[in-house]
């Protein structure tokens, strides 16, 4: 793929295909939809996104998201493939992006979707922890991740993997651990999602039994911050960062570590994080200190809500902001220390 922003058209076939009803799972509601689209329905997708992405197109995937894309049935895979696939033949767009289950793929399934223009696939791991997988009825073991990971790459497509923190029974030491496998599974691109209860699950009946302690919003923006670092040094690539926002999910949301701009709180706890670190390597404990940061990250230095520079306040230091575009995403320097 070529150094244009990469975008997708995305199409949600909302819990289809999935054999098992996980403890934290109500697509429904996350997805905000309830109707499964058809052959039709990818089409019209597809022909209002070539209109509004113009040339852009080529660098674009159609993305079907929001189930167990290689477990539903056959003859509607096949419709939906064959709806979008000639878009990809023609040249106008990129490839077919899909998200499924680690024990839905096999050599067959893989071949049908070599044939059908397919490009990427993501899989759904949430965890490397049997003992997290069983408790949460994912019904799948890490050993089937590694197993599909493998068959990916051999097939050539591009592996995504997905990940959860805070499941009902993982601690931040066994997502550390999840993240750290993963890794080694090679991906190009990750999702990370921190656990929020939905309504009429059965995590939300253990949460309101008093059986499960949803993860504070603070302590997944610590994790998450971290788990972001660890994969950005191993160059891959983190393309969701929390749940996307949406009416319907917060209707549906009973409690968790939910937020709108879930990344832009990650991005600036590394920002303050990279900031402290370096006052304390200088030795400085007060007054007014002018940072250097790439103008993109400007507002996650400054922090949501501006609680970047609040902290810093609190901290006897007032904070001017410099704009270099030589910078690193995440570097800071202390103008005339370097």
């Amino acid at each position: 793929m070529n150094g244009l922003k990469h975008s997708n058209v995305a199409i949600f076939v909302p819990h289809n295909g999935c054999p098992h009803q996980c403890t934290f799972c109500n697509q429904k509601r996350i997805t905000g939809q309830n109707n499964q689209p058809s052959g039709t329905d990818v089409i019209e997708a597809v022909e209002i996104a070539r209109k509004s992405l113009g040339s852009k197109t080529k660098n674009a995937e159609i993305a079907f998201f929001g189930g167990s894309f290689t477990a539903i049935d056959r003859d509607y895979m096949t419709e939906l493939l064959t709806a979008a696939s000639p878009y990809v033949k023609s040249g106008e767009f990129y490839g077919i992006r899909l998200s499924t289950r680690p024990d839905a793929v096999d050599e067959e399934i893989l071949g049908i979707l070599k044939e059908n223009c397919v490009t990427s696939i993501e899989l759904g791991a949430q965890s490397m922890d049997n003992k997290v997988l069983a408790l949460n009825k994912r019904g799948h073991t890490s050993e089937d991740v590694v197993n599909a990971s493998e068959l990916i790459h051999k097939y050539g497509f591009e592996l995504g993997l997905q990940m959860m923190t805070g499941l009902y029974g993982s601690d931040t030491d066994t997502d550390i651990a999840t993240a750290e496998k993963l890794a080694e599974l090679e991906p190009a691109t990750m999702r990370i999602y921190p656990t929020v209860v939905m309504k009429n699950t059965e995590l939300c009946d253990l949460y309101m039994n008093g059986m499960y302690e949803p993860q504070e919003l603070n302590s997944a923006v610590s994790l998450c911050a971290k788990l972001l670092l660890y994969f950005r040094e191993r160059k891959i690539s983190v393309i969701r960062l929390g749940l996307h926002d949406s009416r319907s999910l917060r209707e549906g949301m009973a409690a968790g570590a939910f937020h709108p701009s879930f990344r832009e709180l990650c991005e600036s706890r590394i920002m303050y994080d990279n900031t402290v670190s370096l006052l304390e390597k200088n030795k400085i404990t007060g007054g007014t200190v002018e940072f250097i940061v790439n103008p993109t990250s400007v507002s996650k230095f400054i922090g949501n809500r501006r609680g970047n520079i609040k902290a810093l306040v609190d901290m006897g230091i007032t904070a001017k902001v410099v704009q270099d575009g030589t910078l690193d995403r995440y570097e800071i320097k202390i103008k005339d220390i370097g």
